[in-house]
């Protein structure tokens, strides 16, 4: 689905760390979209060290509370600037334009009008008490008729296998707590959402083992950032001769931040290796209805005919991005599994939806006129039209991105702007955009074992759009007035990440 454009040559990537797997052979194609890797260059993958760097800090917390906080600390610089320094075209037109965090700000006028409807307001005593903590069951019948419908599975999915609570970021912390051991660890394909590195650890002291995914094509029937069940073997292969225990495999559909949608016969093959090795499978599909363009096809992994092991696989789905809601926090799990469903209910208590967020939500996903009717073609509208945008815009500056038609964001190959082709380099690029006030998702953010992708979100309004994509520019050409200035030109630390995203 996805080609490399307008590819360039480019700075060769760095040797892997110490805790990396390497090819035993090289490959090289000088052609279109290809990239030449010597063979000391093919990181395989890697078991997470989520606190590589950490330091103790204050004394009136435990270590377990130094290490919350100093994840804040090494993970949410961009996002903290661009709060105290955001943009308004009225009040603040100097301000940070966010093109960094994975929203969906296109349809707050279908939204509010909606939202602001008869229907939407509830106050009944049930509302205002303790709920069961699964969830409502007039809402729990409502998600299971959706995603019955959108999901297209064959069969009537049930309301008992459905658990709400308040986003897919809970959901992967609950799931990390009643699936792992303290120090298992979970497969993912990286480059991912880097914040699951967190969602994971925090609570649970659960690892990510990243399975190494890179850009070159290595023949016609092959794509860039490949995800394929050799990968997976390799790496879970690796995990286990370092004595980590692996429990899962975490897929994301359309991926994040690749905007890759795997095909029905790709998720039978992850689910087939999954069985073969008794792993759970945590499916998040919460860019699901967000595929806009018609030559892209998405199939959920609960559309298949048959499920390897239902026992195993866990999907998820929220109303953060398909429905542009990221702020009211909602998200489900579907899992035959009754033992996992009641582990996870059990922590709804901490992560639950208050009554009068639940009616809304049902009255929102049971209103299938208005959501096929409304909202959907006119968001797959926006989405297109703010796509093409952006790719256009890079196709002027000759940077090569990947082609895709889900999701929200572009990624994008600055490799050429990185002369030593470093990480050090890639955060040097990341702060001077910053400092033009432009905010940006660098590749290392997502675990990209190569220096200089980045990640471009385009579901914004256009003169957003435009004055981004005019900042970007001007660092690129070398035109910004902080290209130069030291402040903007200092590495980064190591930990530091731009984040701050649901997903």
């Amino acid at each position: 689905m996805s080609t490399l454009l307008q590819g360039e040559s480019q700075a060769p990537i760095t040797g892997p760390g110490p805790d990396s797997a390497q090819a035993p052979g090289s490959s090289c194609d000088s052609g279109p979209g290809r990239e030449c890797f010597g063979k000391a260059d093919r990181k395989l993958y890697s078991v997470g060290d989520p606190i590589a760097g950490f330091s103790p800090g204050s004394s009136y917390l435990s270590s377990r509370g130094s290490i919350v906080k100093w994840f804040w600390d090494s993970t949410e610089e961009g996002y903290r600037a661009y709060h105290m320094d955001e943009y308004d075209e009225d009040k603040n037109p100097g301000g940070i334009i966010n093109l960094g965090t994975s929203e969906n700000k296109l349809c707050f006028d279908l939204l509010s009008r909606r939202l602001r409807q008869s229907d939407m307001l509830r106050v009944e005593p049930f509302l205002l008490q303790y709920p069961d903590w699964r969830g409502h069951q007039f809402l729990r019948e409502e998600v299971a008729r959706f995603l019955t419908f959108y999901c297209k599975s064959p069969a009537p999915l049930k309301p008992e296998n459905v658990v709400v609570l308040n986003g897919c970021s809970s959901l992967f912390s609950a799931l990390a707590m009643v699936l792992c051991e303290v120090g298992e660890a979970f497969l993912i394909p990286a480059p991912c959402y880097g914040s699951i590195t967190e969602h994971v650890y925090l609570y649970s002291n659960v690892r990510l083992v990243y399975v190494y995914l890179d850009s070159e094509v290595t023949g016609t029937d092959t794509r860039p950032f490949q995800l394929t069940v050799d990968k997976l073997e390799i790496a879970l292969q690796g995990a286990h001769s370092q004595g980590v225990k692996v429990k899962g495999l975490i897929l994301l559909s359309p991926q994040n931040p690749l905007g890759d949608v795997y095909s029905p016969v790709e998720l039978q093959e992850y689910l087939e290796f999954a069985r073969r090795h008794a792993l759970h499978v945590i499916v998040d599909e919460i860019y699901m209805l967000s595929v806009f363009d018609k030559s892209t096809t998405y199939h959920s992994v609960l559309s298949l005919d048959r499920l390897p092991d239902p026992q195993r696989t866990h999907v998820m789905w929220a109303t953060s991005k398909d429905f542009g809601m990221s702020g009211l926090r909602f998200g489900t799990l579907y899992t035959e599994n009754k033992d996992v469903a009641s582990a996870v209910a059990s922590l709804c208590r901490y992560h639950g939806l208050s009554g009068f967020l639940q009616h809304q939500m049902a009255q929102l996903l049971r209103d299938r006129e208005w959501i096929n009717g409304v909202y959907l073609p006119e968001n797959h509208a926006r989405l297109k039209a703010a796509h093409a945008y952006v790719s256009e815009e890079l196709r002027a500056l000759g940077v090569p991105f990947l082609q895709c038609g889900a999701g929200f964001c572009i990624w994008a190959d600055l490799r050429k702007y990185l002369p030593k082709g470093t990480f050090e380099e890639e955060m040097l690029l990341w702060r001077r955009f910053l400092g033009n006030k432009v905010l940006l998702s660098f590749g290392k953010a997502f675990k990209c074992k190569e220096p200089g992708w980045f990640r471009f979100i385009f579901s914004d309004k256009a003169h957003r759009l435009c004055l981004g994509m005019q900042r970007v520019r001007q660092v690129l050409e070398g035109k910004s007035q902080v290209a130069a200035n030291p402040l903007f030109s200092r590495p980064l630390e190591p930990s530091s990440q731009l984040q701050g995203d649901d997903h």
